[in-house]
């Protein structure tokens, strides 16, 4: 069979060259499976990404639904699985404090809509060529951000104000808070992080997370812990999806969430592909970088009509996906549609989830997200190592889009340097 390399400029959902290749029961039957194990893995953590990014936790799963169906409907990689991700939190949690839920709708509407233009102008391939460096210098630094910003809730603790967004003040205010420390939400938060961590080991084909959380809301409905859950937080989640609106749209809006938007679409362009790129390379198959491309931003446009955040391609749900002994992109189509039974089904269960024990799956996350072994790598050589430092810190003090423009423009003075001293040489 072609791995898809011949194939790989074509403007066409994997899913159509699946069927047409020909689709039998075996296969079917392996993605019924996949689908299966990967919605257990998405339904808390969809859950845990929407709280931490300052929205309810409905709004989670209505990206995993939405999104993950529209990713692998039309999308470029067999094995993709789409829905929010724990790189955004930092961007759509800043984008709700400053706009407001509609500001983050309208948002992720414009970030859709650029990531298809993107895609349509075959502009996909150049996304893969961003440094090795600066990727790993991001993601941490985002990593970084999303273990700090739960620890309020892991902890329990009480801010006089807002929590603040940027890291340093963000810290100062945690800090200053520690004497509101509530033991039982700790036990929960750090408990639930250690389940995880411990089943990874001992259990590795169990869902971790779910397990997790599970246990965690079977301990706040039984006893009278004084900690908050998902029902006293935000009176729980409604049973199926809302029905599709168009969020509203000003001149002046779409002005003031532009540049939040542009955020938005080249870290879903670099995270998608990069996604795809890691599913390439456990399956010996190629994706179609410029219709993925398409794929996510039809997939954030619908999002943002259903009241859904930001969709990616997500590295984690896609490589469980694979080991799962997923065939073909119907499994992330089945995987939306669990996700839809399990709404329905179980939504009055999830009032009992504790908001520390969704705090102690994102520090998971936060942890397995920081490259940590590539970031010792790269600080061996001295050009990436810049390159590495300064997407980090400016990840961390300033922005994600700063991060990634310092990173880049560094590493592309060291090679045009390196070209010149390797001429003179010659």
């Amino acid at each position: 069979m072609p791995d898809g390399s011949a194939t790989a400029h074509l403007y066409r959902p994997k899913l159509a060259t699946v069927l047409t290749e020909g689709y039998g029961l075996p296969s079917f039957r392996r993605d019924v499976i996949a689908a299966l194990t990967v919605a257990i893995v998405a339904l808390p953590l969809s859950m845990a990404i929407a709280v931490a990014s300052g929205v309810s936790p409905d709004r989670g799963l209505y990206t995993s639904i939405i999104g993950g169906f529209l990713v692998s409907v039309l999308g470029g990689s067999r094995y993709q699985i789409g829905g929010p991700a724990g790189a955004f939190i930092v961007l759509v949690a800043a984008t709700v404090a400053k706009f407001g839920v509609d500001g983050l709708l309208v948002t992720v509407l414009l970030s859709g809509l650029m990531l298809t233009l993107i895609g349509l102008s075959r502009l996909g391939s150049l996304i893969r060529y961003i440094p090795h460096a600066v990727t790993v210098g991001f993601t941490c630094g985002i990593a970084v951000t999303i273990l700090a910003s739960q620890f309020k809730d892991l902890g329990g603790l009480t801010l006089p104000g807002a929590e603040p967004g940027p890291l340093f003040p963000k810290v100062a205010a945690l800090w200053q808070a520690l004497p509101t420390l509530s033991p039982a939400a700790l036990a929960v938060g750090a408990g639930s992080a250690a389940m995880i961590f411990v089943l990874r080991i001992l259990r590795p084909n169990w869902p971790g997370m779910l397990f997790a959380v599970a246990g965690a809301s079977l301990a706040a409905a039984l006893l009278p812990l004084p900690i908050e859950t998902i029902g006293s937080h935000f009176g729980g989640i409604p049973r199926g999806l809302p029905a599709p609106h168009l969020p509203a749209i000003t001149l002046s809006l779409v002005l003031d969430v532009l540049p939040a938007a542009l955020s938005f679409t080249l870290l879903g362009g670099v995270e998608s592909l990069l996604s795809a790129k890691v599913a390439d390379g456990m399956t010996g198959r190629k994706h179609r970088s410029n219709m993925e491309l398409v794929a996510q931003g039809v997939a954030n446009m619908a999002s943002a009509f259903f009241g859904g955040i930001s969709v990616t391609g997500t590295i984690a749900r896609t490589a469980t996906n694979i080991r799962a002994g997923a065939r073909s992109p119907l499994s992330g189509i089945m995987h939306a549609g669990f996700l839809l039974f399990f709404m329905v089904a179980a939504a009055p269960l999830a009032s009992f989830i504790p908001l520390a024990a969704l705090a102690g799956v994102l520090v998971v996350v936060a942890w397995n997200m920081a490259e940590k072994k590539e970031f010792l790598v790269l600080l061996r050589d001295w050009r990436s190592a810049v390159v590495l430092i300064a997407t980090f810190a400016l990840t961390l003090i300033e922005n994600l889009t700063a991060g990634i423009i310092a990173g880049c423009l560094l590493a592309a003075v060291f090679a045009a340097l390196g070209h010149a001293v390797a001429k003179e040489d010659a």
